[in-house]
């Protein structure tokens, strides 16, 4: 296993973290057998950051890796975890879902503590609940060693976030394709030049960017590396930029983990020049010329003044069918409005301000419309109100249960 430095901290991590949604299951539940078999396996062969959060397997993960690590293994990692900003509405929120992950976990201090998923509307959420000082309190109190955010937003809003306080890490959905979305490159290479390490999350867009590949990327790929796989590419794109402090992967099945140990392993062998950076830049363009919808995520059309989030909109809507991905929950959750204000597509009313400024002149508006008919359906609406009511009762009993105690 190779190591970096997380600069902040002094920590050195792994090159691979161990991400805690997606374990092996059985009948909805984790199998517990053979993902403490994998996990540990993982931690033998040098892996030392265990990434989890409160809901992931449905608040099943982190109690699940409270148990895995007895043994010794505890003493081996750094365990994270997550504060979820849609299960929190007042201030007393937030220490209770704290407790009750120290419990889970079985820990009395949590190695890097992070907001989880922040934009825009929740970070605004987060701050009028002064959860900054709630972070700094936990710290000061040796209940966390480390403070970050993993973050699902616009650009612009990232780096305002990086400013707002001194964070030791963040964590960003980066990869081949989404070298433009989100906090992208240039969000990557803000938060290192302000002494942040940066975790990388998503680096194969959930196993579609090695499986189902379109036939043009990999007869590129194997024309320059005859020998390596879709994950080496992948993987090795992200770890030639010094910017990346480590990347996380969710592992289910033995051969990945396998193959992502090997190639964290092998990382320096044979360097990732400026020759294979080109491949990947014919890569991309490959992907790019076969999408639903030309966008490059740059996010010139941001923001839109009835809150839709058009490059996320467009980015899902192009990964059903590029990469065959079943995004559907994706999209009703990222944009209806759970983690957040909603910023799905039919909400916008073709006021023509985002075609001034999108520089692959995409007829926009009218690639919302096909994007609503295609993704949202007559039940994402009261779906969505629904999930929104359940959330809110689930938080009341929670504030009850621990009021009478």
């Amino acid at each position: 296993m190779n190591y970096r430095t997380v600069k902040p901290t002094g920590d050195q991590v792994s090159l691979l973290g161990y991400g805690g949604m997606r374990f092996p299951t059985i009948s909805g539940k984790i199998d517990e057998a053979k993902a403490m078999r994998q996990l540990r396996s993982a931690i033998d062969a040098g892996v030392n950051y265990i990434d989890t959060a409160y809901f992931y397997h449905g608040g099943q993960s982190e109690s699940f890796i409270g148990r895995a690590l007895k043994d010794g293994y505890r003493e081996k990692v750094k365990i994270a975890t997550k504060l979820p900003p849609w299960l929190v509405n007042v201030t007393s929120d937030m220490t209770r879902i704290f407790e009750d992950q120290l419990k889970r976990l079985d820990v009395a201090v949590i190695d890097y503590y992070l907001l989880h998923a922040l934009n825009r509307e929740n970070w605004e959420k987060f701050k009028a609940l002064e959860v900054l000082t709630f972070l700094t309190d936990l710290k000061a109190t040796g209940k966390i060693e480390h403070v970050g955010f993993s973050f699902h937003g616009d650009r612009e809003n990232f780096k305002e976030i990086v400013d707002a306080y001194p964070w030791d890490f963040c964590q960003i959905q980066y990869n081949i394709l989404d070298e433009f979305n989100q906090a992208g490159r240039e969000g990557l290479r803000y938060a290192a030049s302000k002494g942040m390490a940066v975790f990388v999350m998503e680096p194969l867009r959930g196993g579609t960017l090695v499986n189902r590949m379109p036939a043009e990327v990999l007869k590129l790929y194997k024309e320059k590396e005859p020998t390596w796989t879709p994950a080496e590419w992948a993987l090795n794109w992200l770890w030639a930029q010094p910017e990346v402090t480590m990347v996380l992967s969710g592992m289910t099945e033995d051969e990945h983990i396998s193959e992502n140990l090997r190639i964290a392993g092998a990382v320096h062998e044979q360097p990732f020049d400026a020759t294979h950076e080109a491949v990947v830049k014919k890569a991309k363009e490959t992907y790019l010329s076969l999408q639903k919808v030309p966008c490059t995520g740059c996010q010139y059309c941001l923001p839109c003044p009835f809150g839709v989030d058009i490059p996320r909109c467009f980015d899902l809507y192009n990964s059903k069918y590029l990469l065959k991905q079943k995004v559907g929950t994706f999209y009703w959750m990222q944009l209806g409005g759970v983690n957040g204000k909603p910023s799905y597509a039919s909400l916008c009313r073709r006021c023509g301000k985002c075609l001034e400024h999108c520089p692959q002149s995409i007829q926009i508006p009218d690639r919302l419309d096909e994007v609503a008919k295609d993704m949202e359906g007559p039940f994402m609406k009261p779906a969505l109100k629904t999930a929104a009511s359940a959330i809110k009762i689930y938080t009341r009993l929670k504030r009850r249960t621990r009021g009478a105690k």
